[in-house]
């Protein structure tokens, strides 16, 4: 098994035939990811890469493929219309890999998602993959492996560096998942944690966090109330400056609630295994399965 995604996904993408929509839908094709339709607006009726359909709007892609979701590729100011044509077209799944959506826009997507029961994970995040089953976003399909440990992450290039470890040592993953570091996103560190521990197919879980906010410390609260699996994490920006933002549009140290000090302590009460470096991961889980 794995979470949200896998050998039953049936993928839309929105933006096919852009530069970023166009490269990485070869990529998920390429994988073995289910892509059964793209959708770009006044280009119905071509074909990309001679096998996926093209549709003038997602509800015409739904009708004519079945499609289970949708992965966005589209720019920052039409990304928020994306996704609520992608939410009235009734697709449960949405993956909105486009950076630099406007807050204020996020504030109306999200009631809008709500109502209508759909999942978004992103904005700004890189997807996620299931190895061996599929593939939506960016995450690159040839440092992962097929096995049992979940990972969710705030940070897209530090997903990449702990899966590389992994892989590298035998550890396969489940599920690989990255939230993305705006600050609003559709899927937080929760509820990727409450699949995990529902997942027989993951037996452990990492987590990578960054400074910023209080995301971290809510997760570490949940772990010991609610996951019995073992679970080991991992703080980006432990040098970072108070008061500076660092990288992510959410990740800006306020006070002490947001340094990595304050959140790895939080891991660390909660019975967290955490990492000074990403490379101690396999230490780490060893210890513990």
């Amino acid at each position: 098994m794995s979470i949200f995604i896998g050998h039953d996904t049936r993928l839309v993408v929105q933006g096919i035939t852009g530069r970023d929509g166009s490269f990485h839908a070869k990529q998920m094709l390429e994988y073995g990811t289910g892509v059964v339709a793209g959708v770009t607006p006044g280009k119905g009726g071509q074909t990309f890469e001679g096998r996926v359909p093209v549709f003038d709007t997602v509800a015409a892609a739904v009708r004519a493929t079945g499609a289970n979701a949708t992965v966005i590729y589209v720019p920052p100011m039409l990304a928020a219309g994306a996704i609520y044509e992608a939410a009235d077209a009734g697709i449960p799944f949405i993956v909105c890999i486009t950076e630099g959506i406007p807050v204020l826009d996020m504030t109306r997507v999200m009631p809008y998602l709500r109502e209508r029961g759909a999942r978004l994970l992103g904005p700004n995040c890189p997807g996620l993959i299931s190895p061996g089953q599929s593939k939506v976003g960016i995450i690159p399909g040839n440092i992962c492996a097929p096995g049992r440990i979940g990972l969710v992450s705030r940070s897209g290039t530090l997903t990449y560096e702990v899966v590389n470890q992994l892989t590298r040592h035998g550890m396969g993953q489940s599920t690989c998942v990255g939230i993305g570091g705006d600050p609003i996103i559709g899927t937080d560190f929760i509820a990727c944690l409450s699949a995990f521990q529902a997942d027989p197919a993951t037996d452990a879980i990492v987590m990578i966090g960054e400074i910023g906010g209080t995301d971290e410390q809510k997760a570490a609260e949940w772990v010991k109330a609610h996951v019995t699996k073992p679970v080991v994490g991992f703080i980006a920006g432990q040098t970072a400056p108070p008061g500076r933002r660092m990288g992510h549009a959410g990740a800006i140290i306020s006070g002490s609630s947001g340094t990595a000090a304050e959140k790895m302590a939080a891991f660390e009460a909660a019975g967290i295994g955490v990492m000074r470096r990403p490379a101690e991961v396999v230490e780490l889980l060893r210890a513990r399965l």
